[in-house]
């Protein structure tokens, strides 16, 4: 996993529009303000619901601090515009269908569940600053609270 300190993988993916218009994202292109970067296993399942749904509470603070959140997982676009209408999220999805970016990051890892084993998104979330460097990590994420750290710690950054 990237860690504190390194410049942070650039990519160009689709992403959900939010009444933006824009089909794509690129992360370099969203300088010098700081980038809330968090990966995910699936949409509409029950984690990844309640941390989309708590960053979505606090979109308006982010912008308020001057970042940018963006989720990101390996679902297809098409199941990101469902995630988002069905709950109404108010942050930009994008999709990393190939796993190249989750590779880049270092999310993309093996994971045992009931004895079996597989490759999985690794919940983590990276601050990026506005220069693009990795600020802060969080790995292995709970989410419960989680919203709110990166939300003090986006404040504390500025």
């Amino acid at each position: 996993m990237i860690g504190i300190g390194e410049i942070a993988p650039d990519f160009t993916l689709p992403r959900t529009g939010n009444g933006t218009g824009e089909t794509t994202l690129t992360l370099s292109a969203l300088r010098p303000q700081p980038v809330v970067l968090y990966f995910y296993p699936k949409d509409d399942t029950p984690g990844c619901t309640i941390e989309a749904l708590d960053f979505t509470r606090l979109a308006a603070e982010f912008a308020a601090a001057g970042a940018v959140v963006i989720g990101i997982s390996r679902d297809t676009l098409p199941k990101h515009e469902k995630f988002c209408a069905k709950h109404g999220l108010g942050i930009p999805l994008v999709s990393d269908e190939d796993g190249a970016t989750c590779v880049a990051y270092g999310t993309w890892v093996e994971k045992t569940m009931y004895g079996r084993t597989s490759m999985g998104i690794q919940r983590a979330t990276f601050l990026i600053d506005g220069s693009g460097t990795v600020a802060q990590v969080w790995p292995k994420v709970a989410v419960k609270g989680h919203a709110e750290a990166v939300l003090a710690a986006v404040k504390a950054l500025g």
